[in-house]
């Protein structure tokens, strides 16, 4: 494969612009986007959270490194991945092997404020969960994922991100 065809990952927790930005990328270099998260609900014909609940987090992690790791990457593309992608099995060693890894860093604060205004209940980690003890929550698990993130092979200060660094970014790479 290609170097200007491999694909795109983007890596960050939870309320981190993943999608956001992987579309906007996507359209700006011309590329195909992935959502991972998206086609784990097509694979599993139910929500996340409905997952969660049924059949708990470690069927979970399993099903979500399978749809990563059976992605067919025909043309380029921009994989926009879950909070938690990275943190399982060898998912960024993978990523890392497999394409380019992108880290959208933020800091706790930040991703409370943008997880307060969206529907908590659609994240299942999240649930019950408010005010500043979802901020400890949130402060904790960054801690513990923030390992596997740094191994991507680029890590970005979201909070000053501009779309032309990125697109400069994942063209000079590709």
């Amino acid at each position: 494969m290609d170097n200007k065809d491999r694909p795109v990952f983007i890596v960050g927790f939870m309320g981190s612009g993943k999608t956001t930005w992987g579309r906007k990328l996507a359209r700006k270099t011309d590329r195909a986007f992935i959502d991972l998260d998206a086609r784990i609900v097509d694979e599993a014909g139910m929500s996340i959270a409905g997952y969660f609940s049924q059949h708990g987090e470690a069927p979970f992690r399993e099903m979500e490194s399978q749809v990563l790791k059976n992605l067919r990457f025909t043309d380029p593309v921009i994989v926009s991945t879950g909070g938690g992608t990275p943190c399982y099995f060898d998912n960024m060693a993978w990523m890392n092997e497999t394409g380019t890894t992108i880290y959208l860093q933020l800091p706790p604060k930040a991703i409370w404020d943008r997880l307060m205004q969206t529907d908590i209940t659609s994240r299942p980690a999240l649930n019950g969960l408010s005010g500043e003890e979802l901020l400890d929550y949130i402060t904790l698990k960054l801690a513990e994922r923030e390992p596997f993130y740094k191994q991507a092979k680029y890590t970005i200060d979201q909070l000053s991100l501009q779309m032309a660094e990125l697109i400069e970014l994942v063209e000079s790479d590709n």
